[in-house]
């Protein structure tokens, strides 16, 4: 199963996962900040105010990637390390952070692919309104701006978001994540303030770029393929409206320069309206580049015509990774597939991975791996232009509301020494990227 030449390999993190420093160099506070703090919000009250100690180790975390063959690495930009309330000049010191981590990656010959947000807003926007307001959509533009004209001829690949739809209802419906609201009726409207900052950040970044940089922009979606638990109508119905307002909630504007029926449907009829100016569906539509997908399995809908959706997401059946979510990997064709329903751009495979527990022979994700890649491969032979993949995560993190329980990592974290320790679906990994194709069994 040889890949096309060219083919980028390579592993994400995220800035809050990873980083630490979480005051470092005039770094404003985040909402993880604040919501990790909280009592009770996340596993064993932990946070990333150290996490991997990224910020101080980078230098030794970019030889680790080299040494195991990377050609390109995914990493976010802490938005309050650039602006610290959010809003106005930029702090040096913070985007000088990024300068090393870029140059220092140019220089191993891994590919910079930088995600400008990545879930940790800055503080000060929050207690002025977060996504549920307009002018968050406003200030991400004024961000991106920033760091186009410090960076933006620096990496060939610009994402703005990563992952709205679990910003929207993880953030905001369920209060899961942060910043931990319980809120489902601002659901469509902070979608739309997502969607609408992904817009004007392109243009923003676009108009402030270096001259003659022709940076590659483009949005991370996950999508979740959604299935019905059985042939009768009323569960089709169900797994329908959840691929409405998950998936396609948010690919159908960027792409069709509509919001889907269906989820426009059911906002109306269970929650609220949308508050939207003429205009925001062109902006939200802005010409991209590339399209990320970060996918990890599917979701089995019954309807459930007691709840608050009128559908349920049933228990997967075995076998399960470390987080119950089930192995299916047709998940990465079908999910590849939705993308090529809505756009014929260039497709990159930005996050997929497992948890499991933290041996160093894990032999479960190397398994996994192999099957995931296996239908990105056939999704490729199938006429798809999937142009890369991204092991999720190169190394063991903090993982949000679930704190350091699951180990993600190709590369093991000892927390209480930061000693890196490479695992074996790490060496089968380089072997992968060596051969620009699956090993052998």
């Amino acid at each position: 199963m040889q890949f096309p030449p060219g083919f980028l390999w390579g592993a994400a993190t995220s800035a809050y996962q990873i980083e630490g420093g979480w005051d470092a160099d005039g770094k404003g506070e985040s909402i993880w900040d604040r919501f990790s703090r909280a009592p009770g919000r996340v596993a064993g009250g932990a946070t990333g105010e150290v996490a991997c100690d990224h910020y101080r180790r980078y230098a030794g975390d970019v030889a680790l990637m080299a040494g195991l063959g990377l050609n390109a690495y995914r990493f976010s930009i802490a938005w309050p390390r650039v602006q610290p309330g959010g809003a106005g000049a930029a702090n040096q010191r913070g985007l000088d952070f990024y300068r090393r981590l870029v140059d220092a990656l140019n220089e191993a010959g891994i590919t910079p692919v930088p995600t400008l947000y990545h879930w940790d807003l800055p503080q000060a926007l929050q207690e002025r309104g977060g996504w549920a307001g307009r002018d968050t959509a406003e200030r991400f533009a004024e961000y991106a701006g920033l760091v186009a004209a410090a960076l933006g001829d620096q990496a060939p690949l610009w994402a703005t978001l990563n992952e709205p739809m679990l910003i929207t209802y993880a953030g905001h419906a369920n209060g899961a994540k942060a910043p931990g609201l319980r809120r489902p009726w601002l659901s469509w409207q902070v979608a739309h303030h997502l969607l609408l900052a992904h817009g004007l950040g392109v243009a923003a970044f676009r108009a402030a770029a270096p001259a003659g940089s022709r940076p590659g922009l483009g949005i991370v979606l996950n999508i979740r393929p959604c299935h019905p638990a059985t042939g009768r109508a009323r569960d089709r119905r169900a797994a329908a409206r959840l691929d409405a307002i998950t998936n396609r909630l948010f690919l159908a504007p960027l792409f069709r320069g509509r919001y889907p029926p269906e989820a426009a449907r059911f906002f109306l009829s269970r929650l609220a309206g949308l508050r939207a100016r003429p205009g925001d569906l062109a902006t939200i539509g802005a010409p991209l580049d590339f399209l990320g997908l970060n996918v990890y399995t599917r979701a089995v809908v019954a309807a459930a015509p007691a709840s608050a959706t009128g559908l349920r997401v049933l228990r997967p059946a075995a076998p399960v990774t470390g987080m119950g979510w089930e192995i299916y990997p047709p998940a990465i064709s079908e999910a590849v597939a939705l993308a090529r329903e809505h756009t014929g751009l260039p497709l990159y495979l930005t996050e997929n991975g497992a948890a499991f527990d933290g041996a160093l022979d894990d032999r479960e994700r190397i398994a996994f791996l192999r099957a995931h890649l296996a239908e990105a491969h056939r999704a490729i032979a199938s006429g798809a232009d999937l142009r890369g993949y991204f092991v999720w995560s190169l190394m063991d993190n903090f993982e949000w509301e679930h704190g350091y329980g699951p180990r993600f990592g190709l590369v093991h974290v000892d927390y209480a020494t930061q000693a890196r320790t490479p695992r074996a679906s790490a060496r089968w990994y380089s072997r992968v990227i060596a051969q620009n194709g699956l090993p052998a069994e």
